[in-house]
């Protein structure tokens, strides 16, 4: 099974995004945390195109308390950053059930949730910039996860 934890990311239409992406990706459910867009939603609900309705979600002003019920279910909590500890997001160790944690468009995840990581996982960069669009990130990983999980 796979989760994901959006954690404090404010554009409705990254959001969306990730919606119609956890759709695609037979994601179990969403979290949606802090200052995070969540539905019903305009914005949402333009890029979800209706994946906002199917794809189960809960909201909690906390993503603390969600991250320490997952892990109590054994479930790998695996947040995406670049961080000195991450690994390539290609040849990270998962196992299942999961959690992908993603962080604010700018600052990424908080350090409440790097420390409640059982894995951090990046993306390489090879250009001038050093992240990518949060909804692109998430589904660059999602894919990849959901391709081991095969």
């Amino acid at each position: 099974m796979i989760y994901t934890l959006v954690e404090n990311v404010r554009s409705a239409y990254n959001v969306g995004a990730m919606f119609r992406t956890a759709d695609g990706a037979g994601v179990a459910k969403l979290f949606l945390c802090g200052i995070s867009a969540r539905p019903p939603h305009r914005e949402i609900h333009k890029v979800a195109l209706g994946a906002e309705e199917t794809v189960p979600w809960e909201y909690h002003p906390d993503s603390q308390t969600v991250l320490e019920e997952l892990k109590q279910q054994q479930v790998q909590v695996v947040v995406l950053e670049s961080h000195t500890e991450s690994l390539l997001y290609d040849s990270a160790p998962y196992r299942f059930p999961l959690c992908l944690v993603v962080g604010h468009e700018l600052r990424g995840a908080s350090r409440e949730a790097i420390g409640a990581a059982d894995l951090l996982v990046k993306i390489p960069m090879l250009g001038m910039k050093t992240s990518l669009n949060v909804a692109v990130a998430y589904g660059i990983a999602a894919y990849e996860i959901i391709k081991r999980k095969r």
